[in-house]
C-alpha cells in the first residue's frame, strides 16, 4: 500500500500533537482514576493509548518516506527557451 507524501513539517506536529495527548491522556486517565473508580478515567487512558499508536504510526511514516521529484513537474528542471 502506498500512501501519499507529506510534508515533513506536517508529520512532525502530529507527532508532537499525538505524542503530547497521549501521554496527557495516559497520566490524566490513571491519576484521576486512582482518586474515584469510574469507567469514564479508563476510557480516557484507552484512547490516550490510541492516541500513542497514531503518534508511532506518524513517526514510521515520517523515517520511512520518500520523496520523488518529478522532473516534468519541478520547476527547476525546465529546459529553458
Amino acid at each position: 500500500m502506498k500512501l501519499k507524501y507529506i510534508q515533513p513539517k506536517k508529520l512532525k506536529i502530529l507527532i508532537a500533537t499525538f505524542t503530547m495527548v497521549g501521554i496527557w491522556g495516559i497520566a490524566f486517565g490513571l491519576v484521576m482514576g486512582g482518586q474515584k473508580a469510574s469507567m469514564n478515567y479508563f476510557m480516557i487512558v484507552v484512547l490516550g493509548v490510541v492516541n500513542l499508536f497514531l503518534g508511532a504510526f506518524m513517526t514510521y511514516l515520517y523515517l520511512t518516506q520518500v520523496r520523488n521529484i518529478d522532473p516534468r513537474k519541478d520547476s527547476k528542471y525546465k529546459r529553458k527557451k
